[in-house]
């Protein structure tokens, strides 16, 4: 019996979708830049130097990488808690409280894209002890590049208030990682033009309900 090609091992996942990210994130970083200078010194005047937080994470093929994200928490927040956001997380800042409900601090890993660590679309990046105890169809997450946004990202854009406020890293292990790998597992599987326009559509209107909702809350405060 012929075994059914996947769709990571297509023309689009293998050469399409690296063109068009090049093409899509050239053009955006040379008119954000702007933008990029002014979190940045928002984040140095409240909290110093680091302005970007930098961790390693399994990568495309199983190799490991190091996302880039604007620095949200106060510095060493690693070192203070675990590797999961609590919900109220104290090692937030204020300036990365407005950057992380309005998905601001994603906005280096344009670059990363650019670069071909990682592409818009695609799993998202998960801690390397994660990804290194992969089995079975979890491993074919690894054959597309992890990505700033997919099916996991939209399901749970709220991932600090599902995981509650205490034993962040345990409830999101125990409840959310099997969840979202299966939803990593479904993008491996449907990675397609149209499967990342859906995506892009979905994700663009999960940050724009919630960017809404936290500014809501912060109006009746």
């Amino acid at each position: 019996m012929r075994q059914t090609k996947k769709a990571y091992e297509g023309l689009y996942n293998k050469y399409i979708k690296r063109g068009l990210d090049i093409i899509i994130t050239g053009i955006v970083l040379v008119i954000l830049w702007p933008l990029y200078l002014i979190l940045a010194v928002a984040i140095f005047l409240e909290d110093g130097f680091p302005v970007f937080y930098r961790a390693p994470r399994g990568g495309y093929k199983n190799q490991t990488f190091k996302i880039c994200k604007f620095r949200t928490m106060v510095k060493n927040a690693d070192k203070i808690g675990g590797g999961t956001t609590a919900l109220h997380d104290p090692r937030i800042t204020k300036v990365g409280e407005v950057l992380r409900k309005t998905k601001l601090d994603e906005i280096p890993q344009l670059g990363q894209v650019f670069l071909g660590k990682m592409s818009l679309i695609g799993p998202r990046p998960e801690l390397v002890k994660y990804t290194e105890a992969y089995e079975g169809e979890e491993k074919d997450i690894l054959c597309v590049r992890p990505g700033i946004t997919d099916f996991s990202s939209v399901e749970f854009i709220n991932l600090d208030e599902i995981v509650g406020g205490e034993n962040a890293d345990e409830m999101y292990e125990k409840y959310v990682l099997k969840k979202k790998n299966k939803l990593r597992i479904k993008y491996a599987h449907e990675v397609s033009l149209g499967t990342d326009v859906y995506i892009l559509f979905k994700t663009l209107k999960a940050v724009f309900d919630k960017t809404f909702g936290f500014l809501v809350k912060k109006e009746h405060r």
